[in-house]
């Protein structure tokens, strides 16, 4: 059976932006915060989200942040299970 091909989650130019931050961390010359004015980058991981939001500020195909995505997701859940344990109280109380 065939394998279905997979929809791209990010454009092959993100990618790009990616790759030539990832070349400036090996290189020691990778700096964090706007217009490289802040501190030396220290990470893999910050040097591929610093060219992550760089391809997002150029308008290029790229995912929303999961951590904004994640923390909505909690706070409501978080919510719904308060309320829920509240009425429960509530009815033993009345008993």
């Amino acid at each position: 059976m065939a394998r279905k091909a997979k929809k791209r989650r990010y454009s092959r130019s993100a990618g790009d932006d990616v790759e030539r931050e990832m070349r400036r961390y090996k290189k020691g010359t990778a700096k964090s915060g706007p217009g490289g004015r802040g501190g030396r980058v220290k990470s893999r991981k910050q040097a591929i989200a610093i060219g992550l939001s760089e391809a997002r500020k150029k308008g290029k195909k790229v995912p929303k942040k999961a951590s904004k995505r994640k923390t909505a997701k909690k706070a409501t859940r978080k919510t719904a299970k308060k309320t829920s344990k509240k009425t429960s109280k509530r009815k033993s109380a009345k008993r």
